[in-house]
């Protein structure tokens, strides 16, 4: 094959057919490359469901371009001279290849592209490197709004992402209904089983994703998850069906119940888009326009609508920006010097806590959980365990079919293990069982009982919540926020403080036995 002008190198997460590199492209002169070979080098091997989103995405996008006349250089993950991760594909490409220079869209990974830049540096490659317009807010955008604030509330970052992209604002510049914010109605429980929640859109396989089902099933047999059952979305059409879907049957609805929780019910309102957009198979812009006409056409009530565009339009854009301003640093913060390893039942879901059975079970199932579930559920657990946050959000990564670092590191070792000490989150997100309780029915069905933070049926929620503020109250104390709980700590005598010590160490103990 001839040496091509430019060999422009298509990552996993980078399915964007309107992306710059392959819009300035000419498929005449240039050409695409692309692996199933890992970004880089990973603690734990990634689910099942995960490895078929992103291999038959990948392949639909492949031929997508082939039949718009690109050439491709296409590696499979069952190639037996498979690279060992995107820079070793990259080497090979060179070597193999000669291009004048290559291009890419900037990796949502900050060391993947130290990497590549290496291997082209070695080659005497230039290396062009394109920014990922796909995203709403440029680096340089984030940074001028970030510099010389004390702290970065997302709340602020939110309103001028409003302002500057013209989204849910009235003829005066203002919000539509008079509020920037209306998490206040959208904190819900359910009193009874939901009986109107649709079943997701099932996208009938065809013969690339049939065919991929039966690779990852062969061989990466030994990967966690389960594989039966897939139902992501992997080429554009059907992303945007899901979008469609969700705007007609779950988005009116969303808002109220979005921090809702309820046993065997995995989906609830939820949109489910966060795997097709980190994807870059569908628009942000697009997603953010459809629920906004979903509101001014009356089928979507504000709540809704707002709640679901500040999580695409502010908070997906406020962690990309955080991440790329703090790292490398980022990526080893420990603020609690948290050290735990994680607890096998992470993998596997077997416990007797029903609430980690319930959300670790559709992870295990579907690789998915909803937001509270996994800053609620799986991520309580963990800060107040205190696992090492890494491996927290290494497993975050491996296991969640929407996970990649941009998005992955700052919610989890920010948000949901403070880790950071306060970068993304004001303070740590704690909470007993008593908080699970009000969100779900999972304490209804449990072993445990989670009023109580003693004694062998103690909810291990409620147990590490008390031990957490205990074990951490001098560090705590400066943070205002936790002014309230602090208070009812100190309300403890000497012997309950000490009792409470005594529980949550039986519980690690239990934990790391697999008997919890």
């Amino acid at each position: 094959m001839p040496s091509a002008r430019r060999l422009i190198l298509v990552l996993r997460d980078q399915l964007n057919p309107d992306a710059a590199v392959l819009r300035e492209a000419d498929p005449g002169r240039d050409a695409i490359a692309m692996t199933e070979a890992p970004y880089g080098s990973q603690r734990f091997p990634e689910h099942k469901q995960r490895l078929a989103l992103c291999f038959s995405a990948m392949r639909h996008f492949r031929d997508a371009r082939r039949a718009e006349g690109f050439t491709v250089r296409y590696q499979p993950a069952e190639a037996d001279d498979c690279a060992e991760d995107v820079a070793d594909f990259l080497r090979q490409q060179i070597d193999a290849h000669q291009p004048e220079r290559v291009v890419l869209t900037e990796p949502g990974r900050y060391g993947a592209l130290q990497r590549l830049q290496a291997v082209a540096d070695a080659a005497g490659v230039p290396l062009d490197v394109r920014a990922d317009d796909h995203f709403l807010c440029t680096h340089r955008r984030f940074d001028a709004w970030a510099d010389g604030r004390s702290s970065l509330t997302m709340e602020y970052f939110y309103r001028m992402m409003r302002r500057e992209h013209d989204v849910l604002l009235d003829e005066n510049d203002e919000p539509v209904g008079g509020a920037w914010n209306y998490d206040n109605q959208n904190r819900a429980s359910f009193s009874e089983t939901p009986s109107d929640i649709k079943p997701p859109t099932q996208h009938r396989p065809d013969a690339i994703t049939e065919d991929v089902l039966d690779l990852v099933q062969t061989q990466f047999g030994d990967a966690p998850g389960e594989l039966d059952g897939f139902i992501w979305p992997v080429t554009p059409e059907e992303a945007r069906r899901d979008v469609r879907d969700f705007i007609e049957h779950r988005l009116p609805t969303f808002g109220t119940y979005q921090d809702a929780m309820w046993t065997d019910e995995p989906f609830l309102y939820h949109s489910r888009l966060s795997a097709a957009l980190n994807l870059k198979l569908i628009d942000p812009r697009t997603v953010i326009d459809q629920a906004a006409d979903a509101y001014h056409a009356g089928h979507a009530p504000i709540n809704a609508v707002e709640g679901f565009v500040r999580q695409i339009l502010g908070w997906r854009e406020f962690i990309r920006g955080v991440y790329w301003q703090a790292m490398p640093d980022y990526a080893a913060k420990n603020a609690l010097d948290a050290t735990a390893d994680l607890p096998d039942f992470f993998w596997t879901a077997d416990t007797d806590m029903t609430c980690m059975r319930q959300s670790l079970g559709q992870i295990v199932e579907h690789g998915y959980a909803h937001h509270i579930q996994r800053l609620m559920v799986t991520g309580l657990f963990g800060l107040l365990y205190g696992i090492d946050p890494q491996q927290m959000n290494d497993w975050h990564e491996a296991m969640y079919v929407d996970a990649w670092e941009w998005v992955s590191m700052p919610n989890m070792i920010g948000m949901s293990q403070y880790a950071d000490g306060g970068i993304v989150g004001t303070k740590p997100y704690t909470a007993s069982g008593n908080y699970i309780n009000k969100m779900s029915n999972y304490c209804s069905h449990c072993a445990y009982n989670y009023k109580a933070n003693t004694g062998e049926d103690a909810c291990p929620f409620t147990t590490l919540y008390w031990d957490f503020l205990d074990r951490h109250e001098d560090r705590l104390s400066g943070n205002r926020r936790m002014n309230f709980q602090l208070a009812n700590l100190r309300r403890k005598d000497d012997d309950t403080r000490a009792a409470i010590r005594e529980r949550a160490e039986t519980v690690r103990q239990h934990a790391a036995d697999g008997a919890l």
